[in-house]
């Protein structure tokens, strides 16, 4: 389903759209993500140190992928609306250096009383194993 609710009314809500965001993370990525947060555990930063633990490589932050739903959620446009937040956010595995994640954003609930959206979000790498789930919660600022 394409949504066109640019300017959209409450009661517009398309229920069932999505959206998707790809990218491949890169060693470069996950460096930069290091330097603005100021996370530089050695599980993102030093191959040596993780190869001798359960993944074997480094990682990157799973924060990152919260990145990459706020991308693919900015790719529906849901009205003026604003994000609430991110709940029952997991990361249930690893993402390496070079592994594409595809992050799926789909409406799934409106609550008009509270005027906000619930989506559900998913990140599966390119083997098409989740990664990383969550919701997220957009409420209309009109």
């Amino acid at each position: 389903m394409t949504a066109t609710t640019r300017g959209a009314k409450d009661d517009d809500v398309p229920i069932g759209a999505r959206a998707v965001f790809r990218k491949t993370v890169s060693e470069a990525d996950v460096y930069l993500y290091a330097g603005v947060t100021g996370d530089f555990s050695p599980n993102h930063v030093d191959e040596e140190y993780m190869q001798l633990g359960r993944y074997g490589h480094r990682i990157a932050h799973g924060a990152l992928l919260l990145g990459f739903m706020s991308a693919a959620s900015a790719r529906l446009p849901l009205g003026r609306t604003v994000s609430l937040g991110y709940d029952h956010v997991r990361f249930t595995g690893p993402v390496y250096f070079g592994d594409t994640i595809e992050t799926e954003y789909m409406v799934r609930e409106y609550d008009s009383e509270r005027r906000r959206v619930y989506s559900a979000l998913t990140c599966k790498n390119q083997r098409g194993e989740v990664v990383a789930v969550a919701v997220n919660i957009r409420k209309f600022v009109d």
